[in-house]
């Protein structure tokens, strides 16, 4: 089931899930940077910048999580114990089909990531050198064309 998240109180679950999920999958992160990104999240209350939507199961378990901005996914991220389960799938298709979004931001290191939203129907469109902080990790813009 898929409901609305944006309540502060909800903030530290989702954050546990960001950071177990960032551990994950993004290798390509050093132990210092995930904690300066936390940081970021935290500071910059980066999760009321945008509309969020959880994933949870019968029992009520929140497995993962969707941010999304007017234009696009701008976080998505599943609790380890949980990939492969379908609750990206769900938020995704939540994202396209329910809210209209077509377009998501993709680290390029992030393989699996790239991978999953190529599966998804995305191509990508567009590539930039740095991220969002003027990092060396390289985005890939993606764009789904939906009918």
């Amino acid at each position: 089931m898929i409901k609305a998240s944006n309540k502060p109180e909800e903030h530290p679950e989702l954050l546990e899930i960001w950071e177990a999920s960032v551990r994950a999958t993004h290798d390509f992160l050093t132990e210092e940077k995930v904690l300066e990104i936390k940081q970021i999240i935290i500071e910059g209350k980066v999760f009321s910048h945008v509309d969020l939507y959880s994933f949870f199961d019968m029992e009520g378990v929140r497995m993962g999580f969707l941010g999304l901005s007017k234009e696009k996914i701008e976080m998505l991220f599943i609790h380890p114990d949980f990939r492969g389960k379908g609750v990206g799938q769900a938020l995704t298709e939540f994202a396209v089909y329910e809210k209209n979004i077509k377009q998501v931001d993709v680290n390029e290191q992030n393989a699996q990531a790239v991978g999953f939203y190529k599966k998804m129907g995305f191509k990508v469109v567009g590539r930039n050198p740095l991220d969002a902080q003027g990092n060396p990790f390289p985005i890939l813009e993606m764009k789904i064309e939906v009918e």
